[in-house]
């Protein structure tokens, strides 16, 4: 087979930049990924210079952002590991250039305005920026798999809301939850999550031998959860913390049903709905995820406890924030832009 797609990486130095490349650059169907930075010519450098152990399989040099040379290279499309606020200001170029994007920011997830404020975008064209909100597909493939089909642009979700959303979208679909007494969801993150520039509450003498809540109901992915799920912001109460642990999430969902349910059809509610979703495994009654499962994989692990009344159910989803709730979620969306198959590249 003859790779004839060519890709760009804005940030491959970051966390989720770097897994991001990693497979791309094992992906069957690309040639090698052409490596942009935001820095100049002088500081921009080589991968291999922030991450040396990859160091023997070849030279990855980093080249300066142009759209010069993303039409020089032939760049078909075009994965932004960038701040919210640069994604939302390149998106609209890279549209009107033809050129498919999929972006690990949070600059094109939201729909509804009042969700949006949260990050104080703006816009330089509000009409064209309302035109591209409409147009980007949430890049759940679980959830909108025939939209991400052909897509010209992705908004890859936040790793928090891949984790609830997969974990509540079967049983909030179904209209079994009672929505007026409320979710709950508990998460929990490894550091990674917060990105690779050091803050005050990321330093080890902060994180190690700690836990700790934040953004306690204003966290920007909660727009995510309450958008994709149908539900209105005062349904959910969504708590995230921080583990002592470079990555991946453990998210515990609390759920009160609107009648008594057994396990069998709890567990049938999840398995229908996810029929044909490779990367979500499902577990048997009782069984419950643990993040060492689902580390270094893009599976998103759910399993689930059922209450003797029927009606208190608790829901537990695990992934790899930087694989599923990241990188491996962008290659898979790609795939699916492009007609591969959906898991090509990520097993």
């Amino acid at each position: 087979m003859t790779a004839q797609v060519q890709t760009a990486v804005v940030g491959a130095t970051g966390y989720a930049g770097f897994e991001l490349t990693r497979i791309l650059l094992r992906h069957p169907r690309l040639k090698p990924p052409v490596l942009l930075s935001r820095e100049s010519a002088e500081k921009a450098g080589t991968l291999n210079d922030v991450y040396p152990h990859i160091s023997g399989n070849g030279t990855y040099p980093l080249e300066p952002f142009s759209w010069d040379v993303l039409k020089q290279k032939g760049v078909d499309v075009l994965f932004l590991s960038t701040p919210h606020e640069v994604s939302r200001a390149w998106v609209p170029e890279a549209a009107q250039r033809g050129i498919r994007v999929v972006d690990l920011s949070g600059a094109w997830r939201l729909q509804k305005a009042e969700h949006r404020a949260i990050y104080g975008f703006e816009d330089k064209d509000a009409s064209v920026a309302e035109k591209l909100t409409k147009k980007a597909v949430f890049g759940i493939p679980e959830l909108h798999r025939e939209q991400v089909r052909g897509a010209q642009i992705v908004a890859n979700p936040g790793c928090y809301a891949t984790s609830i959303i997969l974990g509540l979208a079967p049983i909030v679909k179904a209209g079994l939850a009672d929505l007026d007494h409320g979710l709950i969801c508990d998460s929990k993150s490894g550091v990674s999550g917060a990105g690779k520039q050091p803050t005050q509450k990321t330093h080890f003498v902060e994180v190690a031998d700690n836990l700790s809540a934040y953004s306690v109901f204003n966290h920007r992915h909660t727009g995510e959860i309450v958008e994709q799920l149908g539900i209105n912001d005062d349904q959910i109460t969504f708590t995230p913390h921080l583990l002592p642990i470079p990555r991946g999430i453990l998210s515990t969902m609390y759920v009160r049903l609107k009648q008594k349910a057994t396990a069998e059809q709890i567990q049938d509610v999840y398995r229908s709905f996810y029929a044909g979703s490779a990367f979500v495994r499902v577990f048997p009654p009782a069984k419950l995820p643990q993040i060492q499962f689902s580390l270094y994989t893009n599976f998103c692990d759910i399993g689930f406890a059922l209450a003797e009344d029927g009606r208190r159910l608790i829901v537990v989803s695990c992934l790899d924030n930087l694989l599923k709730g990241a990188a491996g979620q962008a290659v898979q969306n790609m795939n699916l832009m492009l007609g591969f198959a959906e898991q090509e590249g990520l097993q």
